[in-house]
């Protein structure tokens, strides 16, 4: 069996960021991490969570911490190297919440689409659509923040956001980039 997800970035409009990714079933959460990260551009920087509403709901999916029961009122926080897909998603529709970076608060949105019968070996990336904000820009409302700043050359921050994007003086923000065959090749590895 393989899982065909959309998975869009929660909070952030025009334009949208989601990606169309497929995983084989035995893929296990810490590996679907990993196929986010890679997919959208992340850096693989922070902590993480699966959950099916955000902070407070369980089963809390991730990568256990000494101070777990502190942290979660005695509810243990699962381990994604040892939970497989197959074991939390059983039919289409279904929907969970993929919390990165606890700071920015990233939350996206997963919705299976889809279970197939394919026997795949490797993830894929099917489709998507805009660029992955850049890390500790500040969660939605600092990227949308960005996104404006970017927009106008003649704003107070223009060149101070273009240098800490580490863009060159011809270079531009584009909000709509995404290059499916670079992800696919990424993908692909994992």
């Amino acid at each position: 069996m393989a899982f065909q997800f959309k998975i869009q970035i929660s909070n952030i409009t025009y334009p949208p960021v989601w990606r169309r990714v497929l995983a084989p079933e035995r893929f296990s959460f810490l590996q679907m991490h990993s196929l986010i990260q890679i997919s959208f551009g992340w850096e693989n920087s922070h902590l993480f969570q699966f959950s099916p509403k955000g902070y407070g709901s369980w089963p809390q999916i991730g990568i256990p911490m000494e101070d777990d029961d502190l942290l979660f009122a005695g509810e243990k926080k699962l381990n994604a190297a040892k939970i497989k897909l197959k074991e939390v998603f059983t039919e289409p529709k279904q929907k969970f919440t993929y919390i990165y970076d606890f700071g920015d608060d990233w939350f996206h949105d997963l919705t299976l689409e889809k279970i197939t019968e394919d026997k795949l070996l490797r993830a894929d990336c099917l489709a998507g659509k805009g660029a992955c904000p850049p890390e500790d820009c500040g969660g939605p409302h600092g990227y949308e923040n960005l996104k404006m700043i970017m927009n106008d050359p003649r704003d107070p921050e223009y060149k101070e956001m273009k240098e800490w994007l580490g863009l060159a003086k011809t270079q531009k923000w584009d909000a709509d980039a995404f290059d499916l065959e670079a992800i696919r090749k990424q993908v692909a590895k994992i």
